[in-house]
């Protein structure tokens, strides 16, 4: 449905309490839809604390402001299930999980999205760019491909500045809010901070690429491959950067550079779990990490062949996009 034909349609918003879905669901009522907003309650570690009764306060203002009806869904045990537990599992497991990618395919665009049209909407909407600079397309490419044509992106195609511009000119209470830089539903938490109510530091070794010991760590599980870190007991010059890791040993191997020896003749990534919203012979690129580099390449069968290297090293377990131009394609998880 596009976000300019919307005349009478009930769409229920994801009002998360920022700035980007206010603006989303006053654009759709300048448009005559008739706009619900609706704040996701996830799951929130205890003992640590997490900012979504002010989320949700916020959320609250803006309907408020807007003089629309105001829900809150309880998506608790589903983010549990799905992001949470997900997220742990892959860590343990030595992986690198994209939590983000989990909770719009599991909350976002899973459980708020049942729960909308079991109310009555004709579509969602959400606060998501699709353009620019903070093109969140990445984290798209679990979502099944019926849900998200099914969305309305009212601030896809708008730069933050013009966001905030019109937060302002609609005079709404969060215009001025800060961006969240944590997990997904964590608030402020970062992912680290998470890991380490979790897991026990276990100070484990570090070796470079011919075996030899160069320092110390304070656990695998809070580091992921590709990551720069800082060793302890080191007496020789960094950067080091994490090249491979030995869950059952505790050990990482470094290097000073993001590749290994050798990996300049690595250029077929294998994946798993493909989503398509278009066909895999139309990719002419991948991109592994949010914000990272696109790489041009092809798909051939369960791989994506690169025409020339990756600046780090992909991980198995995180998410590997694929684009046509500007155009997302699809995506899917590394296993190796």
């Amino acid at each position: 449905m596009s976000d300019m034909n919307v005349r009478g349609e009930r769409i229920f918003v994801g009002l998360s309490g920022g700035v980007d879905s206010a603006v989303a669901a006053a654009l759709l009522q300048r448009k005559g839809a008739h706009v619900t907003g609706v704040f996701i309650k996830g799951w929130y570690p205890p003992g640590i604390l997490c900012t979504w009764a002010t989320e949700r306060r916020d959320a609250m203002r803006v309907a408020a402001r807007l003089h629309i009806p105001f829900l809150t869904l309880d998506a608790s045990a589903e983010y549990k299930k799905g992001v949470i537990d997900y997220m742990l599992a892959e860590y343990r497991a030595g992986r690198t999980p994209n939590p983000d990618v989990m909770c719009n395919r599991e909350v976002k665009f899973g459980i708020f999205y049942r729960f909308a049209k079991a109310h009555g909407a004709d579509a969602i909407a959400m606060g998501h760019y699709r353009a620019g600079e903070k093109d969140q397309n990445y984290f798209l490419w679990a979502v099944p491909k019926a849900v998200l044509e099914a969305t309305i992106f009212p601030v896809g195609d708008l730069e933050k500045n013009e966001v905030r511009f019109l937060a302002k000119k609609f005079n709404l209470p969060v215009a001025k809010k800060k961006d969240s830089q944590g997990v997904c539903f964590l608030g402020n938490i970062s992912i680290e901070e998470f890991l380490r109510s979790e897991f026990d530091s276990m100070p484990g070794r570090a070796v470079d690429e011919g075996g030899t010991l160069v320092g110390t760590h304070d656990g695998v599980l809070f580091h992921t491959i590709g990551e720069r870190i800082a060793l302890r007991g080191t007496r020789k010059t960094g950067p080091w950067f994490v090249l491979a890791k030995d869950v059952a040993k505790n050990e990482f191997t470094v290097g000073k550079e993001r590749f290994p020896v050798g990996a300049s003749v690595r250029r077929a990534i294998p994946f798993v779990g493909a989503n398509w919203f278009g066909e895999p012979a139309s990719v002419t690129e991948a991109q592994y990490r949010y914000r990272g580099q696109r790489v041009p390449g092809y798909i051939d069968g369960g791989r994506f062949v690169a025409e020339k290297l990756f600046s780090e090293i992909p991980a198995p377990g995180q998410s590997i996009v694929f684009y046509n131009d500007t155009t997302l394609v699809g995506g899917g998880t590394i296993t190796a």
